[in-house]
Protein backbone atom coordinates (compact mmCIF):
# COMPACT_ATOMS: atom_id res chain seq x y z
CA UNK A 1 0.00 0.00 0.00
CA UNK A 2 1.53 3.50 -1.17
CA UNK A 3 1.08 6.23 1.09
CA UNK A 4 2.10 8.88 -1.31
CA UNK A 5 -1.20 9.90 -2.58
CA UNK A 6 -2.23 12.93 -1.53
CA UNK A 7 -5.79 12.13 -1.87
CA UNK A 8 -7.73 9.30 -1.13
CA UNK A 9 -11.45 7.91 -0.66
CA UNK A 10 -11.65 6.36 2.40
CA UNK A 11 -12.20 3.06 1.36
CA UNK A 12 -8.80 3.68 0.08
CA UNK A 13 -7.26 5.03 2.91
CA UNK A 14 -7.79 2.46 5.70
CA UNK A 15 -4.78 1.06 7.67
CA UNK A 16 -4.18 -1.82 10.13
CA UNK A 17 -2.16 -1.70 13.29
CA UNK A 18 0.74 -2.52 11.18
CA UNK A 19 0.20 -0.95 8.41
CA UNK A 20 -0.42 2.22 10.40
CA UNK A 21 2.69 1.82 12.35
CA UNK A 22 5.31 0.88 9.94
CA UNK A 23 4.30 4.24 8.18
CA UNK A 24 6.68 6.31 10.16
CA UNK A 25 4.71 8.95 11.32
CA UNK A 26 7.41 11.62 11.27
CA UNK A 27 6.34 13.54 14.05
CA UNK A 28 8.69 13.19 17.53
CA UNK A 29 6.22 13.90 19.80
CA UNK A 30 3.50 11.68 18.18
CA UNK A 31 6.17 8.44 18.15
CA UNK A 32 7.05 9.55 21.44
CA UNK A 33 3.58 9.26 22.90
CA UNK A 34 2.17 6.49 20.84
CA UNK A 35 6.04 4.58 21.87
CA UNK A 36 3.93 3.90 25.51
CA UNK A 37 1.29 1.85 24.30
CA UNK A 38 3.87 -1.25 24.62
CA UNK A 39 5.97 -3.79 22.34
CA UNK A 40 3.46 -3.88 19.84
CA UNK A 41 3.63 -0.20 18.56
CA UNK A 42 6.71 -0.42 16.50
CA UNK A 43 7.82 2.02 13.77
CA UNK A 44 10.18 1.62 10.39
CA UNK A 45 11.41 4.58 8.46
CA UNK A 46 9.30 5.37 5.67
CA UNK A 47 7.66 8.09 3.64
CA UNK A 48 5.48 10.61 5.49
CA UNK A 49 1.80 10.28 4.79
CA UNK A 50 0.16 13.29 3.31
CA UNK A 51 -1.68 15.80 5.53
CA UNK A 52 -4.84 14.04 6.91
CA UNK A 53 -7.72 16.28 7.55
CA UNK A 54 -9.44 12.78 9.63
CA UNK A 55 -8.19 10.30 11.37
CA UNK A 56 -10.64 7.47 12.93
CA UNK A 57 -9.40 4.60 14.61
CA UNK A 58 -11.43 1.44 15.97
CA UNK A 59 -11.29 -1.62 17.61
CA UNK A 60 -8.89 -0.25 20.47
CA UNK A 61 -8.74 0.71 23.90
CA UNK A 62 -10.10 4.03 24.51
CA UNK A 63 -6.09 5.12 25.63
CA UNK A 64 -4.87 3.56 21.60
CA UNK A 65 -7.53 5.32 19.93
CA UNK A 66 -7.26 8.11 21.28
CA UNK A 67 -3.16 8.22 20.86
CA UNK A 68 -3.98 6.88 17.25
CA UNK A 69 -6.15 9.77 15.79
CA UNK A 70 -3.96 12.58 17.37
CA UNK A 71 -0.42 10.73 15.92
CA UNK A 72 -2.60 10.11 12.60
CA UNK A 73 -3.20 14.18 12.71
CA UNK A 74 0.37 15.28 13.62
CA UNK A 75 0.58 15.29 17.10
CA UNK A 76 -1.13 17.09 19.86
CA UNK A 77 2.01 19.34 19.03
CA UNK A 78 0.23 20.53 16.05
CA UNK A 79 -2.64 22.07 18.20
CA UNK A 80 -1.25 22.58 22.01
CA UNK A 81 2.24 24.74 22.38
CA UNK A 82 4.81 24.88 25.21
CA UNK A 83 3.33 26.97 28.16
CA UNK A 84 -0.31 26.99 26.89
CA UNK A 85 -3.52 27.31 28.76
CA UNK A 86 -5.73 24.64 27.47
CA UNK A 87 -9.35 23.75 27.92
CA UNK A 88 -11.22 20.49 27.30
CA UNK A 89 -14.27 20.89 26.63
CA UNK A 90 -15.98 17.26 27.08
CA UNK A 91 -20.01 16.48 27.52
CA UNK A 92 -20.94 16.28 31.30
CA UNK A 93 -24.53 16.81 31.16
CA UNK A 94 -26.26 14.05 32.57
CA UNK A 95 -25.87 12.56 35.71
CA UNK A 96 -25.51 9.21 34.46
CA UNK A 97 -22.45 6.25 34.45
CA UNK A 98 -20.13 5.77 31.55
CA UNK A 99 -21.67 2.71 30.41
CA UNK A 100 -24.76 4.50 29.73
CA UNK A 101 -23.01 6.63 27.02
CA UNK A 102 -24.36 10.24 28.12
CA UNK A 103 -21.33 11.54 28.78
CA UNK A 104 -17.72 12.00 27.41
CA UNK A 105 -15.82 8.71 28.37
CA UNK A 106 -13.78 9.33 30.93
CA UNK A 107 -10.59 7.46 29.47
CA UNK A 108 -11.19 9.19 26.78
CA UNK A 109 -11.01 12.69 28.24
CA UNK A 110 -7.92 11.35 30.64
CA UNK A 111 -5.96 10.79 27.49
CA UNK A 112 -6.90 14.03 25.78
CA UNK A 113 -5.63 15.80 28.71
CA UNK A 114 -2.52 13.70 28.82
CA UNK A 115 -0.98 14.31 25.50
CA UNK A 116 -1.97 17.85 26.41
CA UNK A 117 0.62 18.02 29.20
CA UNK A 118 2.98 15.93 26.82
CA UNK A 119 2.85 18.56 24.28
CA UNK A 120 3.94 21.09 27.20
CA UNK A 121 0.83 22.74 28.56
CA UNK A 122 1.27 25.08 31.23
CA UNK A 123 -2.52 23.94 32.04
CA UNK A 124 -5.69 22.31 31.34
CA UNK A 125 -8.70 23.37 32.71
CA UNK A 126 -11.47 21.47 31.91
CA UNK A 127 -15.87 22.32 32.70
CA UNK A 128 -19.28 21.86 31.37
CA UNK A 129 -22.35 23.45 32.17
CA UNK A 130 -24.46 19.86 33.46
CA UNK A 131 -27.90 19.86 33.03
CA UNK A 132 -28.40 17.84 36.15
CA UNK A 133 -26.63 18.45 39.71
CA UNK A 134 -23.21 19.56 38.73
CA UNK A 135 -21.28 18.15 41.60
CA UNK A 136 -23.53 14.43 40.76
CA UNK A 137 -23.12 14.90 37.49
CA UNK A 138 -18.96 15.41 37.96
CA UNK A 139 -18.49 12.12 39.84
CA UNK A 140 -21.09 9.89 38.58
CA UNK A 141 -19.57 10.74 35.07
CA UNK A 142 -16.01 9.14 36.07
CA UNK A 143 -14.63 12.47 34.40
CA UNK A 144 -13.69 14.58 37.45
CA UNK A 145 -11.55 11.85 38.87
CA UNK A 146 -10.08 11.06 35.57
CA UNK A 147 -9.01 14.35 34.75
CA UNK A 148 -7.97 14.96 37.78
CA UNK A 149 -5.65 12.05 38.29
CA UNK A 150 -3.62 13.08 35.05
CA UNK A 151 -3.78 16.72 35.99
CA UNK A 152 -6.43 18.73 35.01
CA UNK A 153 -8.33 21.78 36.88
CA UNK A 154 -12.06 20.49 36.59
CA UNK A 155 -14.29 23.60 37.67
CA UNK A 156 -18.47 23.86 37.72
CA UNK A 157 -18.90 27.11 35.46
CA UNK A 158 -20.20 29.71 37.68
CA UNK A 159 -22.65 32.65 36.57
CA UNK A 160 -20.02 35.64 37.36
CA UNK A 161 -17.52 33.41 34.28
CA UNK A 162 -20.53 34.07 31.43
CA UNK A 163 -19.92 37.89 30.15
CA UNK A 164 -22.08 38.85 27.26
CA UNK A 165 -20.35 38.56 23.44
CA UNK A 166 -21.01 40.49 20.53
CA UNK A 167 -20.45 37.99 17.44
CA UNK A 168 -21.18 41.27 14.28
CA UNK A 169 -20.35 38.62 11.78
CA UNK A 170 -23.31 35.85 12.72
CA UNK A 171 -26.47 36.17 10.93
CA UNK A 172 -28.68 35.17 13.44
CA UNK A 173 -26.63 33.99 16.24
CA UNK A 174 -25.32 37.88 16.91
CA UNK A 175 -24.91 37.74 20.32
CA UNK A 176 -24.62 35.46 23.68
CA UNK A 177 -23.70 35.30 27.01
CA UNK A 178 -20.54 32.41 26.77
CA UNK A 179 -17.88 31.52 29.45
CA UNK A 180 -15.28 33.64 29.24
CA UNK A 181 -12.44 30.91 30.49
CA UNK A 182 -13.09 29.23 26.92
CA UNK A 183 -12.64 32.36 25.31
CA UNK A 184 -9.39 33.21 26.40
CA UNK A 185 -7.69 30.40 26.38
CA UNK A 186 -4.52 29.43 24.07
CA UNK A 187 -6.41 26.29 22.42
CA UNK A 188 -10.00 24.92 22.93
CA UNK A 189 -10.15 21.28 22.80
CA UNK A 190 -13.85 19.95 22.08
CA UNK A 191 -14.64 16.55 23.06
CA UNK A 192 -17.89 15.50 23.00
CA UNK A 193 -19.53 12.04 22.86
CA UNK A 194 -21.77 10.69 19.97
CA UNK A 195 -25.48 10.66 20.59
CA UNK A 196 -28.72 10.88 19.46
CA UNK A 197 -30.73 14.15 20.20
CA UNK A 198 -33.99 14.90 20.23
CA UNK A 199 -33.88 18.05 18.77
CA UNK A 200 -30.67 18.34 16.85
CA UNK A 201 -31.06 14.52 15.91
CA UNK A 202 -27.51 13.76 16.58
CA UNK A 203 -24.97 15.64 19.46
CA UNK A 204 -22.20 16.06 18.03
CA UNK A 205 -18.97 18.50 17.83
CA UNK A 206 -20.79 21.69 17.14
CA UNK A 207 -23.69 21.10 19.61
CA UNK A 208 -21.09 19.80 22.39
CA UNK A 209 -20.31 23.68 22.12
CA UNK A 210 -23.40 24.48 23.72
CA UNK A 211 -21.97 23.56 27.22
CA UNK A 212 -20.02 27.22 26.81
CA UNK A 213 -23.24 29.13 26.41
CA UNK A 214 -25.10 30.71 29.44
CA UNK A 215 -28.39 32.30 29.62
CA UNK A 216 -31.63 30.16 28.40
CA UNK A 217 -30.40 27.85 26.17
CA UNK A 218 -33.88 26.30 25.74
CA UNK A 219 -34.38 29.36 23.10
CA UNK A 220 -31.06 27.74 20.72
CA UNK A 221 -32.82 24.20 20.02
CA UNK A 222 -36.16 26.81 18.29
CA UNK A 223 -33.23 27.41 15.51
CA UNK A 224 -30.52 25.14 16.55
CA UNK A 225 -29.26 24.14 13.11
CA UNK A 226 -28.58 28.02 12.20
CA UNK A 227 -27.15 28.50 15.65
CA UNK A 228 -24.73 25.72 16.31
CA UNK A 229 -22.93 26.58 13.43
CA UNK A 230 -22.61 30.16 14.22
CA UNK A 231 -21.59 29.39 17.43
CA UNK A 232 -18.69 26.88 16.23
CA UNK A 233 -17.77 29.67 13.60
CA UNK A 234 -17.16 32.55 16.36
CA UNK A 235 -15.64 29.79 18.88
CA UNK A 236 -13.43 28.13 16.25
CA UNK A 237 -11.88 24.73 18.43
CA UNK A 238 -8.55 24.12 17.53
CA UNK A 239 -9.28 20.36 17.40
CA UNK A 240 -12.80 18.28 17.94
CA UNK A 241 -12.35 14.60 19.27
CA UNK A 242 -15.63 12.46 19.39
CA UNK A 243 -15.58 9.61 21.45
CA UNK A 244 -17.48 6.73 20.01
CA UNK A 245 -16.49 4.31 22.16
CA UNK A 246 -19.92 3.64 23.23
CA UNK A 247 -22.85 5.32 21.11
CA UNK A 248 -26.14 6.59 22.62
CA UNK A 249 -28.64 5.33 19.59
CA UNK A 250 -32.19 6.47 21.05
CA UNK A 251 -33.62 8.50 23.97
CA UNK A 252 -31.03 10.98 23.72
CA UNK A 253 -29.00 13.06 25.20
CA UNK A 254 -29.74 11.48 28.68
CA UNK A 255 -30.13 8.05 28.23
CA UNK A 256 -30.82 5.46 30.87
CA UNK A 257 -31.22 2.25 29.60
CA UNK A 258 -28.16 0.45 28.18
CA UNK A 259 -30.56 -1.24 25.78
CA UNK A 260 -30.13 2.07 23.93
CA UNK A 261 -26.22 1.89 24.38
CA UNK A 262 -24.08 0.12 21.41
CA UNK A 263 -20.44 -0.32 22.04
CA UNK A 264 -18.22 0.34 18.87
CA UNK A 265 -15.00 1.42 19.96
CA UNK A 266 -14.23 4.17 18.21
CA UNK A 267 -12.50 7.85 18.19
CA UNK A 268 -12.94 10.29 15.34
CA UNK A 269 -10.37 13.04 15.46
CA UNK A 270 -10.43 16.17 13.25
CA UNK A 271 -9.16 20.15 13.33
CA UNK A 272 -12.95 21.02 11.23
CA UNK A 273 -15.59 20.63 13.29
CA UNK A 274 -17.77 20.20 10.41
CA UNK A 275 -15.48 17.25 9.49
CA UNK A 276 -15.71 15.38 12.66
CA UNK A 277 -19.30 15.61 12.62
CA UNK A 278 -19.90 14.63 9.12
CA UNK A 279 -18.18 11.13 9.42
CA UNK A 280 -19.41 10.94 13.15
CA UNK A 281 -23.05 10.65 11.40
CA UNK A 282 -22.28 7.49 9.24
CA UNK A 283 -22.20 5.70 12.96
CA UNK A 284 -26.05 6.11 13.15
CA UNK A 285 -26.47 5.29 9.17
CA UNK A 286 -27.27 8.36 8.92
CA UNK A 287 -25.17 11.12 5.54
CA UNK A 288 -23.54 14.26 6.07
CA UNK A 289 -26.24 16.45 4.72
CA UNK A 290 -28.92 14.27 6.50
CA UNK A 291 -28.09 17.12 8.92
CA UNK A 292 -28.70 20.76 8.50
CA UNK A 293 -26.29 22.13 11.44
CA UNK A 294 -23.43 19.98 9.23
CA UNK A 295 -24.53 21.43 5.79
CA UNK A 296 -24.49 24.91 7.42
CA UNK A 297 -21.10 24.45 9.01
CA UNK A 298 -19.68 23.75 5.63
CA UNK A 299 -21.02 26.71 4.09
CA UNK A 300 -19.41 28.56 6.96
CA UNK A 301 -15.97 27.08 6.57
CA UNK A 302 -16.43 25.08 9.22
CA UNK A 303 -14.66 21.78 6.94
CA UNK A 304 -15.94 19.47 4.01
CA UNK A 305 -18.27 16.86 4.69
CA UNK A 306 -18.07 15.04 1.63
CA UNK A 307 -16.11 12.05 3.11
CA UNK A 308 -14.74 11.38 -0.46
CA UNK A 309 -13.02 14.91 -0.66
CA UNK A 310 -10.95 14.40 2.47
CA UNK A 311 -7.94 12.86 3.15
CA UNK A 312 -9.11 10.62 5.76
CA UNK A 313 -6.78 7.97 7.94
CA UNK A 314 -8.92 4.97 9.30
CA UNK A 315 -6.73 2.87 11.43
CA UNK A 316 -7.89 -0.50 13.09
CA UNK A 317 -6.12 -1.61 16.13
CA UNK A 318 -7.60 -4.94 16.12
Amino acid sequence: MSASKSKRSPAANEYSRREFLGLGIGFTASLAGLSTLGSNWLFAQGEIPAPVDLAVAVNGSPKELVRSVIASLGGMNRFVSKGDIVVVKPNIAWDRNPEQAANTNPEVVAEVVKLCFEAGAKKVKLFDRPCNKPSRTYRNSGIKEAAEKVGAEVSYTSSPGFVKVDMPENKILRSWELYKPALDCDCLINLPIAKQHGVSELTLGMKNLMGIMGGDRGQIHWRIHDYLPELASFVRPKLTVIDAVRILVANGPQGGSLKDVRRIDTVIASPYIASADAYAATLFGKNPTDLRFITNGHKLGLGEIDLEKLNLARIDLS
